[in-house]
């Protein structure tokens, strides 16, 4: 259910399975401690270090946290500026939080997000060329790569898959990072866009660093994740900060 849901619930499964929400705690916490999910707030995702969830699946993990990180980074974003917007269900939310803005030129490898904006009258789309992944509509490879390298934004709006203790932002498709290194390369302001359970996760791939975020937008962010923030003098955006949160989960 985890593999092709992308995420399963304590509250579901102890509904479909007729047992109490403890047995399945109990059940989840023995997966975890196995390491095939990892847990998340109500329930738990499947785990992997080497190949990632299906990309329909993925938009239903922290998908209120995910809008909400995409409200927030549209708000920091201005109109009449220029912008990469790299692969992510993440990034798709920015997108979509972007349609009232004017004046936008956006550069994308993502089909999704070039489906969501190009309508738009005050907005116009450029598609980096290449290969698209059956996937996830994302164009790859290094004429992606070679095409990014012709445009100097003014903002880069990426995710990745995962962040681990150190700060290294990470991918699982060595052909999806050489794009984003591209785009991170070619921008004056790097906003990343992740919601905190990317701290849980694990990917093969490094990105970069997060030494190279200038903006890290977020649903909640704790220690230590905060401490590097503070040492690489990252500005963090928390769209969902835990006090605001309080009641509702």
């Amino acid at each position: 259910m985890a593999r092709t849901q992308g995420r399963v619930s304590v509250e579901d499964l102890a509904g479909r399975f007729s047992v109490t929400p403890q047995t399945i705690r109990k059940d989840l916490n023995e997966l975890c401690d196995r390491r095939l999910l990892s847990r998340m707030h109500g329930g738990a995702v499947i785990s992997s270090g080497v190949e990632n969830i299906g990309y329909d699946a993925r938009r239903f993990i922290a998908q209120e946290e995910k809008r909400a990180i995409g409200v927030a980074t549209a708000r920091a974003i201005p109109n009449n500026t220029s912008l990469f917007v790299n692969i992510g269900t993440t990034t798709e939310e920015v997108a979509r939080a972007l349609l009232e803005h004017e004046g936008l030129l956006v550069i994308t490898n993502n089909l999704n997000v070039a489906n969501i904006l190009y309508r738009q009258p005050h907005i116009e789309v450029i598609i980096a060329g290449g290969s698209v992944r059956r996937s996830d509509g994302g164009i790859i490879g290094e004429a992606a790569v070679d095409f990014i390298r012709q445009f100097k934004v003014d903002h880069a709006v990426i995710g990745a898959s995962a962040i681990d203790e150190e700060g290294a932002l990470l991918d699982f498709d060595y052909r999806e990072v050489r794009v984003s290194q591209a785009i991170i390369g070619n921008a004056r302001q790097v906003i990343l866009v992740c919601d905190r359970l990317k701290f849980e996760r694990a990917a093969p791939v490094r990105i970069g660093h997060l030494s190279q975020v200038n903006v890290f937008v977020t649903d909640e962010l704790t220690s230590p994740a905060a401490e590097l923030c503070r040492t690489h003098g990252v500005q963090v955006i928390e769209a969902c900060p835990r006090d605001e949160r309080k009641g509702t989960l």
